[in-house]
């Protein structure tokens, strides 16, 4: 079969391309053009387009970049045509992808979801234009069922593939060794992975880190930003970078301080305790908290449905702030035990290991 997939950015660029390796398992045919990332190209897609080309942050910087994003979407219409795929699969990436689906629909091709965009937070009405133009759509966070039930929708939830990502995971033991860390307990910085996120927040946790000597900041470096990015950034040239290993990053780690987004799950599923950090330019977040409709900026606390890690949003966000929560964290504390209760949990809820064998499978016996 033809399979055309468009992610936006790098986790769905990570779950797109082992959704695609359990795809050809089973049908060893199967033919993929993509838009994503390097991960979907190694797993046999034929990449058009790359997430870094395509990530654009905030209300202002949509705006300013929306002729761009138009002949972004023309290019990709033709594209589809001109493959002509048994089904198209879209990941998350909704701005993108749901003008995509009415796309589809109107030419009669088969369209299948994968990640539910977070209609749930925001612009609930979009689960109408979801109806109408998406064949199937799996999600990946266990309310979502539950969400889309309230609107007569029937969706498939097999777990979250992240926990498929967690069981890959290479020579966690040699890690502290292989980048000559010493004794000292290891703390994660997970900024974001867009420039704008970056430069805002990478500022704000390393002052928040810097007066502890017993502490070893690492920040998680992604591919599309070269070293001298974060150390301008950081103004430190000696400042500790470990690109492709977030993950080993993160069970090395005694605590994290993560910008709101995926990363807080992937902390969350580890079972490090975090503070979710955000901070958005003053005209973005006014705008957001209008529309925003959740309780919780992150998906931890959504799924458990409690305050179980702390966030700290937009002027809560101070280096001050956050380094009075990460040395609660830090330190053997019951504040750090009842997060990694509740971490536990989280675990035990979220579907279990095999998510996109699982998706797979049902996605070709729905095509078939």
């Amino acid at each position: 079969m033809k399979y055309y997939i468009i992610a936006g950015e790098a986790s769905g660029d990570l779950h797109a391309a082992n959704l695609m390796k359990e795809l050809v398992l089973r049908d060893p045919l199967a033919e993929f053009r993509c838009w994503g990332g390097d991960k979907m190209q190694a797993a046999g897609g034929v990449l058009v387009k790359h997430y870094r080309d395509l990530a654009f942050m905030g209300f202002i910087e949509v705006i300013a970049n929306l002729p761009t994003i138009l002949r972004n979407l023309d290019f990709c219409k033709k594209d589809i045509v001109d493959f002509n795929p048994d089904v198209v699969l879209l990941v998350d990436y909704p701005g993108f992808n749901l003008r995509i689906a009415t796309f589809t629909k109107s030419k009669g091709i088969k369209t299948f979801y994968y990640i539910s965009p977070q209609i749930w937070a925001w612009k609930q009405s979009r689960v109408h234009q979801i109806k109408r133009d998406v064949d199937a759509m799996f999600v990946i966070l266990p309310f979502e069922q539950a969400f889309y039930k309230r609107f007569g929708m029937e969706v498939f939830f097999e777990g979250h593939p992240l926990l498929d990502a967690m069981k890959d995971i290479p020579n966690v033991g040699t890690f502290r060794e292989r980048h000559q860390l010493g004794k000292k307990d290891l703390i994660a910085l997970l900024p974001g992975s867009r420039k704008q996120e970056i430069k805002k927040m990478l500022p704000i946790m390393l002052e928040a880190v810097s007066k502890h000597d017993n502490w070893e900041p690492i920040i998680a470096g992604v591919s599309v930003h070269d070293l001298k990015f974060y150390q301008e950034i950081a103004g430190d040239k000696s400042i500790k970078v470990i690109y492709g290993e977030t993950y080993q990053l993160l069970l090395n780690s005694k605590a994290a301080a993560v910008t709101s987004g995926t990363a807080t799950l992937e902390a969350g599923l580890f079972g490090v305790p975090l503070v979710v950090c955000y901070k958005g330019g003053n005209v973005s977040y006014q705008i957001a908290k209008r529309l925003i409709k959740v309780k919780y900026i992150s998906l931890v606390n959504l799924i458990l449905d409690s305050p179980a890690v702390k966030e700290l949003i937009q002027h809560q966000l101070t280096p001050e702030k956050l380094r009075i929560e990460l040395e609660l964290l830090m330190e053997n504390t019951e504040e750090r035990s009842q997060v990694i209760s509740k971490l536990q949990h989280l675990q035990s809820i979220s579907g279990g290991e095999g998510a996109s064998s699982r998706v797979a499978e049902k996605m070709l016996s729905l095509l078939s």
